[in-house]
């Protein structure tokens, strides 16, 4: 009786936590932040070349030494296929606006988010990662440090 109550208690935290909410820090937070935040109308074109030189590694741009940039979006859903493998695409929202992805970039972000640690949806052919409520914080110059600091996301699995 014993092991059949830790079993079902096991299967509780197991279904619990496949529906927590996740987050990340480090390398995948700052990846997923560049990507996201270039396609965000919400953020300056200064701010998006500072995340492209981050995600690119050429850390010899100045900045404000208590500059933030924060990364927001209402969703991200990408979609592979593991029949049209040639089939990759992303949709991103923020606010009233919605991006496209296609092609390589959406592959990117698909991988990216996967990387992040976003659970994996499937249905027909077709593999989702898909999250709500994207909220990150880059701190360009804790980042500068290279000590694995400046960079944390959260967000809600699924649409």
């Amino acid at each position: 009786m014993r092991k059949m109550i830790v079993f079902a208690a096991a299967l509780i935290l197991a279904s619990t936590s496949a529906h927590a909410d996740g987050s990340s820090a480090g390398n995948g937070a700052l990846a997923v932040a560049a990507l996201v935040g270039a396609q965000s109308p919400y953020i300056s074109s200064g701010d998006k070349q500072v995340l492209s030189s981050l995600i690119e590694g050429k850390l010899t741009f100045s900045i404000s030494a208590s500059a933030k940039i924060a990364v927001v979006a209402d969703s991200v859903s990408c979609r592979v296929s593991n029949v049209d493998i040639a089939g990759h695409d992303c949709t991103l929202k923020f606010g009233a606006v919605t991006r496209l992805l296609k092609g390589r970039e959406a592959h990117e972000l698909y991988a990216t988010l996967i990387e992040n640690g976003v659970p994996s949806d499937g249905a027909a052919g077709s593999i989702y990662e898909a999250l709500s409520h994207l909220d990150c914080t880059i701190k360009p110059n804790d980042v500068k440090q290279k000590d694995g600091s400046g960079a944390t996301c959260a967000w809600k699995p699924g649409p």
